[in-house]
């Protein structure tokens, strides 16, 4: 019997998933909410009845332990220099711009003010400084979707600040040459691993933004131990579909919830480096995914207030559509050229 390819093996083939995988998921938050943007709750929504976390929550953790294996291994091969660069031009050129014509085009066309009363609110001036230099997804415009369950306009950027803080995070651990280390890497997930399970053995019920902070850096940790032991983890499709099996029994008791974000990180990474997977697709020519995390929640709320009897199951039709068709003028008229820039700075290495 064959043993499974490790990722190190799989590293070395051209081919990847990353990118129809990262799509995927930014899709699926689009989808998860659509639940919550047309009556403010989520439980209805399948995915949480049965594993206790959106559709949403889950490609976000997706995105955490893919974004936890890359940087990581951007840091190890490239530089904290290059390192730096990198991060900045992947992630504010599109923030920003996504925050001003959210704010300057889209509030300014939904607004029940006057346009000269909207742009002169200190309240629009508040939601862009606070956007962008805090990550606010709670903040409304003046006179925006008033009459909607949630009045916010960028609801998902609130997860760009655990991004942030993660690469900080990599950034200290790389400086300092703790990733030269991986025992003290996998120290540090452990610790984080029993910080969940004690959390869920004291109090289940607690504050969910105690669960958010153990639940997002633990996966992007992971993500970015994974790399580091990379000539050791398998790349195994049956291994994981037992793993997925073995989460049921545990969803009974305090352990579910680590063991559910471990398999996670392990499981997206076999998803989009398992050879039997990769090569059978041509890589996307354009990385939309960002553009419809961003763009996606915006353009729902839009459509709700203007058709407010709509269900969230025929929200998603034109919700998707035409966060994939705003995600497309944000790559190709900042997010391409940003990266094109990023290659100018960074030159050869």
């Amino acid at each position: 019997m064959r043993s499974a390819p490790t990722v190190e093996q799989a590293l070395s083939s051209p081919h990847n998933n990353f990118g129809w995988l990262r799509l995927a998921m930014a899709l699926a938050v689009v989808v998860s909410h659509a639940y919550s943007v047309t009556d403010g709750r989520v439980e209805q929504e399948p995915w949480f009845q049965t594993t206790g976390f959106t559709l949403g929550e889950h490609a976000v953790n997706g995105f955490f332990a893919i974004s936890g294996f890359l940087v990581t291994m951007s840091f190890l091969r490239r530089g904290w220099r290059d390192y730096l660069v990198a991060r900045l031009l992947r992630i504010a050129p599109g923030l920003i711009a996504a925050t001003l014509v959210v704010a300057l085009v889209l509030g300014v066309a939904m607004t029940t003010l006057d346009w000269r009363a909207y742009l002169a609110d200190p309240r629009l001036w508040r939601f862009i400084w606070g956007t962008l230099t805090s990550f606010k997804s709670a903040a409304a415009l003046p006179g925006v979707f008033g009459s909607n369950p949630f009045q916010f306009p960028m609801g998902t950027v609130w997860t760009l600040k655990y991004e942030t803080l993660c690469y900080l995070g990599v950034l200290v651990a790389g400086l300092a040459g703790l990733l030269l280390r991986p025992r003290l890497a996998l120290a540090a997930v452990m610790a984080l691993v029993l910080a969940v399970v004690a959390r869920e053995a004291l109090a289940p019920h607690g504050a969910k933004s105690v669960e958010t902070a153990l639940r997002l850096p633990l996966i992007f940790a992971a993500g970015g131990l994974i790399y580091l032991y990379r000539e050791k983890v398998p790349l195994s499709l049956p291994l994981l579909a037992v793993a997925l099996v073995l989460l049921v029994p545990l969803s009974f008791t305090p352990l579910y919830k680590a063991a559910l974000y471990l398999v996670t990180a392990w499981g997206v990474l076999v998803l989009s480096l398992a050879p039997s997977l990769t090569g059978r697709l041509a890589e996307p020519t354009a990385d939309l995914s960002y553009g419809v995390y961003l763009y996606g929640w915006p353009i729902q709320q839009a459509l709700h207030a203007l058709m407010p009897a709509m269900p969230a199951t025929a929200l998603l039709v034109p919700s998707l559509l035409l966060s994939l068709v705003v995600a497309g003028l944000s790559w190709f008229l900042v997010e391409k050229p940003a990266l094109g820039l990023k290659r100018r700075l960074l030159g050869a290495r």
